[in-house]
């Protein structure tokens, strides 16, 4: 079956991936041009139409975990998709996500504020077990980030389409993660109805697509008080814009979408297991649930 890595990377990002890919599936032949004896796509932005453009396309393997954009394609081709399930990937966004927990718990933006007044202030330090994290979706991100909490002590909750009662999470979460996929379900769901239901002085984390925030919404909750801060890896238009308000609002956190890179290499040996599985007719891990969106 002929393999097609089909991307709109920068040149040196192009040549990485296909240097993996090539290193994982030694003896195939595998190109970044489109062609009509393509018959398993590597997807990493492809471009809409661009699928749909292959008549023997059997397989898509996209190279992130989400797939919202993929989706968003009126052309897809109905053959399987599967998302990138990689256990690298999982452990760079549990590290990032204990990272922006304990920022907040130990309460940092609060000693910044302090910093910059010349303050000398000792806060009341609450112990990790009394903070409750809660967690907007709960797949394969969410568990490795809850794992790792829950090993430092925090109390972890999470909600998702199969799991939990959201409203209790909101209530009784001391910070909140975003970790959904985007579908027309959850796009804008952290809006002023959500922080209206969270606890007063609650913090926020969105590590998922900037497109679940109400951005509006988020600065009035945060100067009206009833959130206290919010770390934001993620936005709706990327880079975000110099004049843009995230920059200097003093409780907002704004990190460039460094959350979980997908490393080429390690992808690249997921990818090359989901293919063989593929092959031999097993279902590909990941594979996309396309009415629920991921």
């Amino acid at each position: 079956m002929a393999i097609t890595f089909l991307n709109r990377l920068a040149p040196d990002a192009q040549t990485r991936w296909l240097e993996a890919l090539r290193a994982a599936l030694p003896g195939e032949t595998i190109t970044a041009e489109p062609s009509h004896a393509t018959e398993i796509a590597i997807v990493a932005n492809p471009g809409r139409g661009v699928l749909a453009s292959l008549p023997n396309l059997a397989f898509v393997q996209s190279a992130w975990a989400g797939v919202d954009s993929l989706l968003d394609d009126p052309s897809l081709p109905r053959v399987p998709i599967a998302r990138l399930v990689d256990p690298a990937l999982a452990a760079q966004m549990a590290q990032a996500t204990a990272a922006h927990v304990l920022y907040l718990h130990r309460q940092v933006p609060a000693y910044a504020a302090q910093q910059r007044r010349g303050l000398w202030r000792q806060l009341p330090q609450p112990p990790a077990a009394e903070r409750r994290v809660g967690f907007l979706g709960y797949g394969e991100l969410a568990g490795a980030a809850a794992n790792l909490l829950e090993s430092i002590g925090f109390q972890t909750y999470g909600w998702s389409r199969r799991l939990g009662d959201l409203d209790t999470l909101l209530a009784t979460s001391d910070i909140v993660v975003n970790l959904l996929p985007l579908t027309d379900r959850t796009r804008g769901i952290l809006s002023a109805p959500a922080f209206e239901r969270m606890k007063r002085g609650a913090a926020i984390i969105n590590l998922a697509r900037g497109a679940h925030l109400v951005e509006e919404d988020l600065i009035a909750a945060l100067d009206a008080g009833q959130l206290s801060h919010a770390v934001l890896d993620v936005f709706e238009a990327e880079p975000l814009e110099r004049k843009h308000p995230f920059w200097s609002h003093p409780q907002i956190t704004v990190t460039p979408h460094v959350a979980a890179i997908t490393d080429p290499v390690s992808a690249s040996a997921v990818i090359a297991a989901n293919i063989a599985r593929f092959r031999a007719g097993q279902p590909p891990e990941g594979l996309v649930n396309r009415k629920a969106g991921y």
